[in-house]
């Protein structure tokens, strides 16, 4: 976990219930008598995430759809704080979120923890109405921008003029339903809750899988990225499967643009960020 991570020591379920006492429905204490709740349990986890961003980054109000992608909040916040180390903290940052969801989470911490100026990119107009709501009462404006061609990433939504010192994605895992519902059967065994219990993070379809997966996702996104290179200082990914990094790394170095891995990890779950430039 990043040393900037607030979420480093157990959570403070006390402070958490005081700012939002709906979490207290839900929180228990375990056969360690410590204070916990479900995280099989969907919405208890939309209730703590509620919490954490009340009690940390005062955003008194945060509501999701039914069954909307819900964020582990520290592990957004580590990524919000190793895109601060990429930029040096400059002191006016324009960051670009692509498909930013209903959650609308990482434009809220940007905006939060560093002041950025943050704009938030989604193909779904459900999400993107959302996510306007849920973008309201930050420190800096947020401006929520609705792609309505699915085959762009960048295109539509960066304009003439405009410059982007990052632009960052949490991608579609998965090439199907199939396959995230099997995923998510293997994760409730491994944790040993029930094999019926339903997805703790939520999920719309656009938000969870595409077309060829995580891989082809990113591959899409290193060739777009190419038209937009001279308005963006750094494009960044979270990069969920390392197996897939060498064919990116290729790609990377077909297209002569420079790239660089950062490791995360946040308990037993290990991800990386992929990070990108080209130098002419």
């Amino acid at each position: 976990m990043h040393p900037n991570n607030l979420h480093s020591a157990l959570y403070d379920f006390t402070a958490l219930q005081e700012c939002t006492p709906e979490l207290s429905e839900y929180v228990f204490v375990n056969k360690h008598q410590v204070k916990t709740i479900d995280f099989s349990d969907a919405a208890a986890v939309i209730a703590l995430n509620k919490a954490l961003l009340c009690h940390h980054y005062n955003i008194k109000r945060w509501n999701l759809p039914e069954d909307a992608l819900c964020p582990p909040i520290p592990g957004r916040v580590d990524y919000i704080h190793h895109l601060a180390d990429l930029i040096l903290n400059k002191k006016v940052v324009h960051g670009l979120d692509i498909g930013v969801g209903a959650n609308c989470i990482y434009p809220i911490l940007g905006s939060q923890i560093y002041k950025w100026n943050m704009v938030g990119a989604d193909i779904s107009e459900d999400s993107v109405i959302m996510a306007r709501q849920n973008a309201t009462g930050t420190v800096t404006d947020i401006d929520i921008r609705h792609q309505t061609d699915p085959a762009y990433l960048f295109k539509n939504i960066i304009q003439e003029g405009e410059y982007f010192d990052f632009t960052m994605c949490n991608p579609p895992f998965y090439s199907s339903e199939k396959e995230a519902l099997k995923a998510n059967m293997n994760k409730n065994k491994n944790l040993q809750l029930k094999t019926t219990a339903t997805r703790n993070f939520g999920g719309l379809a656009n938000e969870l899988w595409c077309n060829g997966g995580e891989a082809l996702f990113i591959k899409r996104m290193i060739k777009q990225s190419v038209p937009f290179k001279k308005q963006v200082g750094v494009f960044t990914t979270l990069v969920s499967r390392n197996e897939h990094l060498p064919k990116l790394i290729k790609l990377l170095t077909k297209l002569k643009a420079s790239h660089a891995i950062i490791e995360m990890q946040l308990g037993n779950k290990k991800s990386r960020i992929l990070t990108w430039k080209f130098n002419s």
